[in-house]
């Protein structure tokens, strides 16, 4: 059905917001009004926890989460951007992996499973769309998500 991920986003970081807090970290948003994709919109908020989780779990306190998105030919394009630490280049395209979890600094001793990224890849591949790691410019671990907009919402039967 068509979702406008904006207020999705905005719900699930908003329960997050006091558990960020308590860690003495930010969630900053930079969004647009709307942004509406045709998804499952249960899967789209379990997509946008897992990223709040694994950057709270992973992201020094003193610290904080940069949440922008950007609409751009026909496509949303969402990073979740957090603070140090950071991984190394060849672990960034190990974060994907089922099971993976890097070793050093982003790995707590609280940490999950190594699911949580892997989940978010199923998701993003069922709204046939794109994640991608890359390096924050705030010192930690940038995810992108792109999604496709929906085109034409008054569909002809």
């Amino acid at each position: 059905a068509p979702v406008d991920v904006i207020n999705v986003l905005e719900v699930a970081s908003g329960a997050f917001r006091e558990r960020f807090a308590s860690r003495n970290l930010k969630i900053d948003l930079s969004l647009p009004d709307s942004a509406v994709v045709f998804g499952d919109k249960d899967r789209l908020m379990q997509l946008f926890n897992n990223l709040l989780e694994n950057s709270l779990r992973y992201t020094d306190s003193g610290g904080g989460l940069h949440i922008s998105g950007r609409l751009d030919n026909g496509r949303f394009a969402l990073t979740f951007a957090d603070s140090a630490p950071g991984v190394q280049d060849a672990q960034l395209e190990k974060l994907f992996e089922r099971f993976y979890r890097t070793e050093g600094s982003r790995n707590r001793a609280s940490g999950g499973s190594g699911l949580g990224l892997a989940i978010c890849v199923n998701i993003v591949e069922a709204h046939n769309s794109t994640i991608r790691a890359a390096h924050s410019p705030f010192g930690g671990v940038s995810i992108t998500v792109e999604l496709p907009l929906e085109r034409d919402l008054s569909r002809e039967v």
